[in-house]
Formats: structure tokens, sequence, C-alpha cells
């Protein structure tokens, strides 16, 4: 680099056209230059390069020796030079990228549609969906995954952060227990309850702890478990509440057995988000696959609030 160093790069193109030109006047008009800017560049490139490059004869400039062989290998490099500075392209037919995302399962309400439509436009490509964790922010800022969906407070590292969608709390209960037969749950009569607990991040179900939190107010978990798609058929012959996203209700048929309620009006909002690393901004492959949740989220019918 210390030969680099003492060379004005954008000396470049007026070099590559007086050695391809062997004429000032000529070059200049190539360069898009003045002449009198070219003799200049010229000047300074017999300077730096220690060598007159080109030397009058009666029939015209001549090469020396010296810019023969530069002019060889600027034939060479020059075309690399420019595609390395061009703008990118990004051909998802034909791209062969290796996307890494991670949720939780409340994702099965669109990841399953993204998938499809990231094999149907990019079928090269491949996706690896991680389990959700305490350290995915950790994760992301460290470069393992590119993109997570969750809902909930905001990570603290720093991330960029999109909303997708809406969508609404509700309250699963045995038909046994006392509270199924009202019309919805007073936030008095949640606290009072004992609740089943999806436990994303610490064990908690951030969406609803710190909402909660902001209230003052902390509800007592009965039962914790992983996943939403196991909280569903805990609660059956229990005095035990499951809050949870509506969407996820609308998948699965009906159960005789459950009572569904609006969650209290203090917890009824839920806010689905994505993230990935600034870093991560301008690659036109992951710029391509936020596009394409954005474009299936967008499709997913509104949920009422």
């Amino acid at each position: 680099m210390a030969h680099i160093e003492r060379v004005d790069l954008n000396l470049l193109a007026p070099l590559a056209a007086l050695l391809e030109e062997r004429h000032v006047s000529n070059a200049a008009a190539v360069a898009g230059m003045s002449q009198p800017a070219m003799s200049r560049a010229l000047q300074r490139l017999r300077d730096a390069l220690g060598d007159e490059l080109l030397v009058r004869t009666p029939r015209g400039y001549r090469l020396t020796p010296r810019a023969e062989r530069i002019q060889r290998r600027l034939r060479a490099v020059l075309p690399r030079l420019e595609g390395l500075f061009a703008p990118e392209e990004f051909d998802p037919a034909g791209a062969a990228e290796a996307f890494r995302v991670a949720g939780t399962d409340y994702t099965r309400v669109f990841a399953p549609a993204v998938f499809q439509r990231v094999f149907r436009e990019s079928p090269r490509s491949t996706l690896h969906f991680r389990t959700w964790h305490d350290a995915i922010y950790e994760d992301l800022d460290r470069g393992v995954v590119d993109l997570v969906f969750f809902a909930g407070a905001e990570p603290l590292v720093a991330l960029h952060t999109e909303r997708l969608f809406g969508d609404r709390f509700v309250c699963v209960l045995s038909a046994d227990h006392p509270l199924a037969e009202l019309p919805g749950i007073t936030l008095d009569a949640y606290l009072d309850a004992t609740h089943v607990v999806i436990g994303t991040t610490d064990e908690r179900q951030t969406a609803i702890e710190h909402r909660l939190e902001h209230l003052g107010a902390r509800r007592r978990a009965g039962l914790t478990v992983p996943y939403h798609s196991l909280a569903a058929h805990s609660v059956l012959g229990t005095r035990l509440i499951l809050t949870l996203p509506a969407r996820l209700l609308a998948e699965q048929p009906p159960d005789a057995g459950l009572r569904v309620l609006p969650a209290p009006r203090e917890i009824r909002r839920l806010d689905y988000l994505m993230a990935w690393h600034p870093r991560l901004d301008g690659d036109l492959g992951q710029r391509w696959l936020r596009d394409t949740v954005r474009a299936v989220t967008a499709e997913l019918p509104e949920a009422a609030m």
C-alpha cells in the first residue's frame, strides 16, 4: 500500500485515456476534461511514476516501454475496478443467498407464506429459521442471524426495527372457569387470577409483562411454557388464564371446552416487528428479504382492535 498512497487515484482515468489515445487533446475529450487539465494530469503522472510515458516523435506521441507495460496492466485491472465501484444488482432468480432468521412459534401466522415466496422467487437460496432464545438480539448484533421477528419492547442493542402488523390479545379459559361467562375480563380480575405464561425471554411473555410493569402491576404465573402451541390446551379443566394473540386462535378450530374473552383493555394491543443490524441496511439480498416479509404481512387481514 506504500506506493498507492503516493498516487491520486483520480489520475487513473486520465492515465488510461492518454495511453489509449496517445494524444493530449483526444484524451481530454475521452475523459471529459479540458486540454489544460489533461496536460496538468500528464505532468502529475510523469512526476508520480518517474517516467515520461508519452514521447513526441515526428509521427506523433509514442509510449515509453514502461507506459506500454502500464497499459497492459490497466486493461486487465480497470474493468475489475469498474465492477468494484459499479452499483450492485440483485437478481433473486439467480441468487444463492443463505438467509438466517429467528422468531417464536407465533411467526407461523405469516412465516410459511414468506418461505414459499422466497423459494418461488429465489429457488437457489436457503433459509435457516433459528430458535428464539434470551440472547437472540446479541446473535443479531454479532451477525449470527440476519433478521428477527418479535413483539414487545424494542431491543436495547442498536438495531433497526420496523412494525409489520398489529394483533390483539385475547384470554383463553376453561369453559368451567368462574370468569368464563363474563363478556370480558377487567384488569383487577386478571391480576387476581393465575396464568399460563409463554416464556419467550427470561421465561416472561415480554409483550404483556412490559405493559403490566408500566402500570405498576404483575401477574402470577402458575404454568410457564416455551411455545404458544403448547399453551393453547393447557387451561382445560384448570383455573388458569392464557393470554395470547388472536391470530393464533384463528388458525385452529374452536374447542367447546374453552372460552375466549377479550383481554383487559390495558394490554389488548400487540405490535409485531422485525429487526436487523444497521450494517445490513444496504445489502441487496437482505433488502429483498425484508421487502418479501413486508409484502407477505401486508396481505394479512387486519386484526380487530
